[in-house]
């Protein structure tokens, strides 16, 4: 080759190495992002509110008569049976058992024996719904052994039959608390004897603990001034608002999981009842809502820890499926009326419209636009755009 040809090959090479440190100068840089992959696993749905327990069934005792209540003998904590004083009250006697007064108490015992009959015949109606309700149950076990009744069908007839359980549970309490009544009232008809008259004894209605002791020293009361309230500590349930677009996918029996309770893991508990009327509640942020209180009936050992009144926070179950195609919710973002995300493709970010299903706690299910192993940007920047270079740290 020549001279002159030789220097005109050299400067062709440097034009052209030139040429290609400029546009690799130019090219724009890659954005750094976070990935992650979308996967085909279990989606758990929930619905989360906070909740406190309570006692199934409160009572609520009261003076029966006006008069000095005697310092009271039980605290807070004790242990009482039906039938035990746990109060006595040295009736005033203004005017004893005038015809009037006399007449009034007279009628007042009579109301509280009608209510004792009625509540009892309650009683006998339950225990028949109750036996019932369990031979319903033993058929539906059998029936679901063989094969011969679907799943949906026993956890209907199982929940049916606890639903009975705790009406005649109820019955019972409320003839407790009626012959309690009526045994108040016929103490207040002999107790308007005069100065002389021995005291009133106030008895518990039901066996349990004594939860609150409301008027603890000596002093005048008048007549239905509360006492002290009795309960089971061991008969607890909790009592969770939820927000009233979300209660609407809650029923009996599902199950919830119960957090930040004080104790180590999660609790277990299924759903009793959605009550059936909403209520405001302003937000910290200062917003009305409208909430539901929902019951949830304990599961499984770990509720003995907890008593009347402590805080918890609750999530009911609402989905459990496995096999679904999910990615971290932290991908999706809005684009026009529907959702898109990043994925990757050769080093560079490509735009995809995304149609959703069900949304947990930090995945959302994809019915289109995503296959499994598909890698997604989390936490995508404004800086994205389709097309443009991208790298993972």
């Amino acid at each position: 080759m020549t001279a002159p040809r030789k220097r005109l090959a050299i400067a062709a090479l440097a034009a052209a190495g030139g040429a290609a440190a400029l546009a690799l100068a130019l090219r724009p840089a890659s954005v750094p992002v976070e990935l992650a992959t979308a996967t085909r696993a279990r989606l758990q749905v929930t619905v989360e509110g906070p909740g406190r327990t309570r006692v199934r069934e409160r009572y609520l005792v009261a003076a029966p008569v006006p008069g000095h209540l005697l310092r009271l003998a039980v605290a807070a904590g004790d242990a009482v049976q039906a039938g035990d004083v746990v109060a006595r009250i040295v009736a005033t006697a203004p005017a004893p058992l005038d015809a009037r007064t006399r007449a009034e108490l007279r009628g007042r015992l009579a109301a509280a024996r009608g209510a004792e009959a009625l509540a009892g015949r309650t009683l006998e109606r339950a225990r028949h719904a109750g036996a019932l309700a369990r031979a319903a149950q033993e058929r539906a076990r059998a029936l679901a052994r063989g094969g011969s009744l679907a799943p949906r069908e026993l956890e209907e007839a199982e929940t049916a039959a606890a639903e009975r359980g705790h009406e005649l549970e109820m019955a019972e309490a409320a003839v407790r608390q009626a012959r309690g009544e009526t045994e108040a009232a016929a103490a207040a008809l002999a107790a308007g004897g005069g100065p002389g008259a021995a005291p009133v004894e106030v008895r518990a209605p039901a066996a349990g603990r004594v939860l609150r002791v409301l008027q603890e020293s000596e002093s005048p009361l008048p007549a239905g001034a509360p006492l002290l309230e009795l309960g089971d500590p061991a008969r607890l349930e909790a009592r969770v608002d939820l927000l009233s677009s979300e209660a609407v996918r809650v029923g009996p029996g599902a199950p919830v999981e119960v957090r930040h309770w004080g104790g180590d893991g999660a609790l277990r508990g299924t759903v009793r009842r959605v009550e059936p009327a909403a209520f405001t509640k302003v937000s910290a942020l200062g917003v009305e809502e409208q909430r539901v209180y929902v019951l949830v009936d304990p599961v499984g050992p770990g509720w003995q820890g907890l008593g009347d009144g402590f805080a918890l926070d609750a999530a009911v179950i609402v989905s459990d499926r496995e096999g679904v195609t999910q990615v971290p919710a932290a991908a999706l973002f809005r684009q026009r009326d529907g959702w898109a995300l990043f994925a990757v493709e050769a080093g560079r970010a490509r735009l995809r419209a995304v149609r959703t299903g069900a949304a947990g706690e930090a995945a959302v299910e994809i019915v289109e636009g995503v296959a499994p192993g598909d890698r997604v940007i989390v936490h995508p920047s404004d800086r994205l755009a389709d097309g443009v270079r991208v790298e993972a740290p």
